[in-house]
């Protein structure tokens, strides 16, 4: 927010902004990586436990939605996972054709590790900040999660009234056939 009542920011300056500091997070979540050395992980491995965290017993096609990626490059990602000790696959409980995938012990020992890291470098830089500052951002990243929520639920809505696919999603024709996408 401006400090002068009846200013505010133009959207590209935000814009602008939201990607910087977001270049800088990933900076400090690249530390925090580091710092957790209980288990090397790649960046597409660590957006998968943190989605299978988030969505617990999640199959590998929500997987691969979550991801923007196609399910057989999921399954690769999630066998070495797997190796790693860092998820699981367990048989679904309400279809023996899925499977479930789920953070082990040691998965979830590991992104606390990775966090617990990462709130120290997040921490040590909101320290410097004034409490006003901090409010403001508080209040500002608090309504970015919000836009961000209604986005997405947006553009699922979009794409389950014939927008385009989600690659490797199912889609069912008019005649009931399943298809797999293959854009």
């Amino acid at each position: 927010m401006s400090r002068f009542p009846g200013q505010s920011y133009p959207r590209e300056q935000v814009t602008e902004a939201t990607l910087a500091a977001s270049e800088l997070l990933e900076v400090l979540w690249g530390r925090g990586q580091e710092t957790a050395r209980s288990a090397q992980v790649s960046p597409s491995q660590l957006r998968a436990l943190l989605v299978i965290e988030e969505h617990e017993g999640t199959n590998l096609r929500a997987l691969a939605d979550e991801l923007g990626s196609r399910p057989p490059a999921v399954s690769r990602l999630c066998d070495r996972l797997e190796a790693m000790g860092l998820a699981e696959r367990c048989q679904s409980a309400t279809s023996r054709r899925e499977v479930e995938l789920r953070l082990s012990l040691r998965g979830r020992a590991f992104l606390e590790e990775y966090r617990a890291a990462r709130t120290g470098e997040v921490a040590a830089i909101v320290a410097r900040m004034d409490p006003a500052q901090v409010a403001d951002l508080a209040s500002g990243l608090a309504a970015f999660r919000r836009a961000a929520a209604l986005h997405r639920t947006a553009k699922e809505a979009k794409e389950a009234k014939g927008g385009r696919p989600v690659a490797g999603r199912r889609t069912f024709g008019a005649d009931g056939a399943d298809s797999a996408d293959t854009a």
